[in-house]
């Protein structure tokens, strides 16, 4: 077997488990050992492979995360967290609140922060008050995932797939913001429905660690909610290269006497940024083999064009559930210029990725962070009630998604 095949498939095998099987290298460390492998065997020349790192995407996607985390360090996620698990509503309302503030949240911000920062606190309040964080842990994770399609600072997928795609924020908007904000009903309908009469602790879960005291500097706070609107005023108002327009705004949030950088830095996922570097060294690597464009063409050859939108969004819905919803669209970018609609090209990837994503723990990183976190808090969510709720969400909102996609923009 050719050496750049089985190094591109050993590192999506890695992608899809998790791990690379045998050793203890997870998804980032896969991506870096392969670009590396590739360079040293010289199926990729060193220079060829800085080139095929799209510094733009990286940038911005770096740019927008310090931005997220700028609210994290002031307390903002800890804030609207512990706000919204006091309201003295119905469980049913409570959950509908959530939905609304996980998904506006998520597409405003980088959804994986937003998920990283109010986890635990949820875990907290809702087993102080007596509910079972379960549907509202699932509420929350699914409504990040869908709700982040709105935007394309919403999630590293949508950056990509616009950045490739040549995309402006507005023509994004247009493709994909009426479905992202749809889904989030259907994400509370699925889970009120499922959960109902369910909504209180029945037995003692564990035991959540006592919330710590609340920090809230308002100040702070301020300050980064007048860079992130400034920073979606250019992308909506200016042809500025986006990557700087993120760049300047996290400089901004950096340059701080309150608030140390190492602390803002600190919520940064540079495994992420790592991980999608050694994906482009990787892909590229393997685009020049001529194999990717081969499959495309059988592809074609049997009725599945992936320039139509409909069939890339049922393509990338499935992909992405195998090797992840980051991975998925950077496979498949590369080889969607030759032709069709860049918008709906665009809410396809997005919206197949994102709506997807609900459909296993393993379908994005914001719900292995959810699973993960209430565990550490003694709220076990298994495989098999993930998917019980999250089946029903990601096929009703794809469904949605291809209604859109083939009314509306296609």
């Amino acid at each position: 077997m050719d050496l750049t095949l089985l190094v591109f498939l050993l590192v999506y095998l890695a992608m899809g488990l998790g791990h690379l099987p045998g050793f203890n290298v997870d998804r980032t460390g896969a991506a870096i050992v392969g670009a590396l492998v590739l360079m040293a065997a010289g199926r990729i020349t060193p220079a060829d492979a800085w080139m095929a790192i799209d510094y733009r995407t990286i940038g911005m996607l770096f740019g927008l995360m310090v931005v997220s985390s700028a609210f994290a360090v002031s307390g903002f996620y800890d804030w609207t967290a512990r706000r919204v698990g006091a309201l003295e509503v119905s469980p049913p309302a409570l959950l509908a609140i959530l939905v609304l503030v996980s998904g506006g949240l998520s597409a405003l911000l980088t959804n994986d922060v937003v998920v990283v920062a109010m986890t635990p606190l949820l875990v907290s309040i809702t087993l102080a008050r007596g509910l079972n964080p379960v549907p509202f842990l699932l509420a929350f994770c699914f409504a990040a995932n869908t709700g982040s399609a709105a935007t394309i600072i919403g999630s590293p997928q949508n950056m990509i797939a616009a950045q490739g795609l040549g995309l402006s924020f507005n023509g994004y908007l247009r493709a994909a913001l009426v479905p992202a904000v749809l889904s989030l009903p259907v994400v509370w309908a699925v889970l009120a429905f499922l959960y109902r009469g369910r909504w209180q602790l029945e037995e003692p879960r564990g035991s959540a660690a006592p919330l710590p005291p609340a920090t809230f500097d308002r100040v702070e706070t301020a300050k980064a909610a007048a860079v992130t609107l400034g920073v979606v005023a250019a992308f909506v108002l200016s042809d500025w290269p986006r990557e700087l327009i993120a760049l300047t705004g996290a400089s901004l949030l950096l340059v701080n006497r309150r608030i140390a950088s190492t602390d803002m830095l600190g919520h940064v996922d540079g495994n992420l940024l790592l991980m999608l570097m050694g994906l482009f060294v990787v892909n590229a690597a393997m685009a020049a083999t001529g194999l990717p464009q081969q499959v495309l063409a059988g592809l074609r050859g049997a009725g599945i064009d992936l320039h139509a939108p409909l069939p890339l969004l049922l393509v990338v819905s499935a992909l992405s559930n195998v090797v992840g919803n980051n991975p998925a669209v950077m496979l498949l970018v590369p080889f969607l210029h030759a032709g069709g609609d860049p918008e709906a090209l665009g809410a396809a990837l997005a919206l197949g990725t994102g709506f997807s994503s609900n459909l296993i723990v393993f379908g994005s990183l914001a719900g292995i962070i959810v699973v993960e976190q209430a565990a550490k808090q003694g709220v076990p969510i298994g495989f098999g009630e993930f998917a019980r709720a999250g089946l029903p969400v990601a096929l009703a909102c794809l469904a949605l998604a291809a209604v859109w996609i083939a009314v509306f923009v296609a």
